[in-house]
């Protein structure tokens, strides 16, 4: 154990320029300069040989974000690696004798609530104090911020993300997508997309406005890019319904004519809108030939909130206004909107999920414990790691957590 002498407390001063001068480079670093640009800022508190990772779009696995640095790093597992249990379970690890005189922390790049990655730092061994690991999980929450934001100028985030070629119809829907994690005080909402480079039809979205969480999940008919055509569609009629504070009812309405009149070829989108009420915990939704909502209360126990659904998007046929859906959530509830892909995967043992297997495996996770995007991380990994586990159809969802403090599970140990 190292004396106190030893232990490692940077200068405010060191400390004010790490974050001053790295906020001052930025503004014109090319976004393939910026691994190098924050390498080159850690210096000032001692570190070296900084590691930036960020999550394939499977997130199986940590990609290594180089840009123009000479430094050639392999990708990393998030399963039996330290920086992959850093990421998976958002928690800062410090690696002792990680190589000679030398200790390493691994700390989770999160924008906000969303897992991005993992950053790895060294300093002399014995000399990382409990303040410098509060000053770098700073850094990386700056550097994940910066990542994200640096990645809308150029291509090098989406080209480290993928493990493989996208088709051009997940191209299309996952330039639609929101982040798949969000949270505030009272809720924690994680989205899935699947299969991630081959996504031909399904589409999610959600906005917190107010104390008002909006919820939408998308299924278009067929699949390949005239589907995903029709689903990226269908996300924007949604978005412009919402953004003009329409209600459920209106927004179903005015989705239905404008996939029915944009696409007359019998091509149509089963769909489910909901709001949440984040104070009281009020949820109302419309299906639109989607299956129900699926409610997980006490961890324990999965309930379909069933309802006479509507007609799909595009259906012209005449019918009465939509059913809207009322549920009062508990504290603790969760809440899984899900395509009936999801239910028609076969997991490891080639047995179709269903959605009795489907509510066994979240029933499972909540027991333990697990995040909302732990949850459905562990769910994509179910049906799709396995050579009997495959898809047979888009699978997507949005799993949300009410009152149930799992916010807090996202947020790094240092700042609660």
């Amino acid at each position: 154990m190292a004396s106190e002498a030893h232990i490692h407390v940077p200068a405010d001063s060191a400390v004010a320029e790490l974050f001053t001068e790295l906020l001052r480079r930025v503004h014109l670093t090319a976004p393939d300069e910026l691994p190098t640009v924050i390498g080159e800022q850690a210096g000032l508190i001692g570190a070296r040989d900084l590691a930036l990772y960020v999550a394939d779009y499977e997130q199986g696995m940590l990609m290594p974000l180089t840009g123009s640095s000479d430094v050639v790093r392999e990708p990393l597992s998030v399963a039996g690696t330290v920086a992959g249990r850093a990421f998976a379970t958002t928690t800062i690890l410090r690696v002792a004798g990680a190589a000679r005189g030398v200790d390493r922390l691994w700390i989770p790049l999160i924008d906000g609530t969303e897992r991005v990655g993992a950053m790895g730092l060294s300093f002399e061994e014995g000399t990382i104090s409990q303040r410098l690991v509060e000053i770098c999980e700073r850094f990386a929450h700056l550097v994940a911020m910066l990542t994200m934001t640096k990645g809308h100028y150029g291509d090098l985030l989406e080209t480290t993300r993928r493990a493989k070629e996208m088709t051009l119809a997940s191209e299309l829907l996952w330039s639609l997508a929101p982040p798949l994690v969000c949270a505030t005080d009272s809720v924690a909402l994680a989205g899935m997309l699947e299969p991630s480079y081959d996504n031909g039809g399904d589409a999610l979205d959600y906005a917190v406005d107010g104390r008002v969480l909006h919820l939408a999940l998308f299924d278009a008919m067929g699949h390949g890019l005239a589907a995903a055509g029709v689903a990226a569609f269908a996300v924007a009629a949604y978005r412009h319904s919402r953004r003009k504070e329409s209600n459920l009812l209106e927004t179903y309405t005015a989705m239905d004519d404008a996939v029915g009149t944009q696409f007359p070829d019998r091509r149509f989108v089963t769909a489910l809108i909901a709001e949440l009420d984040l104070d009281s915990g009020q949820l109302t939704w419309i299906s639109a030939g989607h299956p129900p909502p699926l409610l997980i209360r006490g961890g324990r126990r999965a309930l379909p909130l069933e309802v006479t659904p509507a007609p799909p998007l595009g259906i012209e046929i005449a019918h009465a206004p939509p059913t809207v859906s009322t549920e009062s959530l508990e504290p603790g509830d969760l809440l899984l909107l899900y395509t009936d892909g999801l239910t028609e995967a076969r997991a490891a043992d080639g047995q179709m999920l269903r959605t009795e297997g489907l509510a066994n495996f979240v029933e499972r996770e909540a027991s333990a414990g697990q995040t909302a995007p732990e949850t459905l991380r562990r769910l994509r990994l179910a049906i799709l790691s396995s050579p009997r586990a495959r898809l047979r159809d888009d699978a997507s969802a949005l799993l949300l957590e009410w009152r149930r403090g799992g916010e807090l599970k996202l947020m790094p140990q240092t700042v609660l």
